[in-house]
């Protein structure tokens, strides 16, 4: 296969008639799907998307390890965030039909790099939602824990930590540490 295959974009005018015929995101009408948010909708989910996951995956952590300097760390993320919406904002500028990182880079780096930031996206949302679910549980059994209802620990952890802790004592009864 010819690397040029692979490098090859996609040009605005071609995502543009793409998305008129009913290819791309912004299909509207029978058997397509109903735009039912706005923008300021869409800008509320995302900034609670990332106020949920900074609270319930950092702040704890952050608060009791990191001392005053955690005040300094949020400053430098917001100016990061701050910085990727002006990059957003001007990729939508560029392209203006419904897309994301996936179709800005169809664009402008090629078919190849859109395939991989394509990939890095599904795993960035699974991953993100994993420490979210992991935040949240915790917060909820100590929650539970603070009304005395105790949920057993094997049901609060994963296969791999059990699986671990299992092997673990089973080599301390074998060697005669209880």
């Amino acid at each position: 296969m010819d690397l040029k295959y692979l490098l090859r974009t996609k040009s605005i005018e071609r995502i543009q008639a793409d998305a008129a015929t009913g290819l791309g995101d912004a299909e509207v009408g029978p058997g397509g799907l109903r735009r039912a948010l706005g923008v300021t909708d869409l800008t509320l989910l995302g900034i609670a998307a990332v106020v949920g996951a900074g609270i319930f995956s950092t702040i704890g952590n952050a608060a009791s390890n990191g001392g005053p300097a955690v005040s300094f760390l949020f400053i430098f993320t917001a100016i990061a965030c701050a910085f990727a919406a002006v990059c957003y904002a001007e990729f939508a500028s560029m392209i203006p039909v419904a897309g994301s990182a996936y179709t800005y880079a169809y664009a402008s780096l090629g078919e190849l790099v859109a395939w991989i930031i394509g990939w890095d996206l599904l795993m960035e949302y699974a991953i993100g939602n994993i420490a979210v679910a992991i935040s949240w549980s915790d917060y909820f059994t100590t929650l539970l824990e603070g009304y005395n209802i105790h949920i057993p620990e094997y049901l609060t952890m994963d296969f791999l930590t059990a699986s671990r802790g299992y092997h673990a004592v089973n080599i301390l009864l074998q060697s005669g540490n209880t």
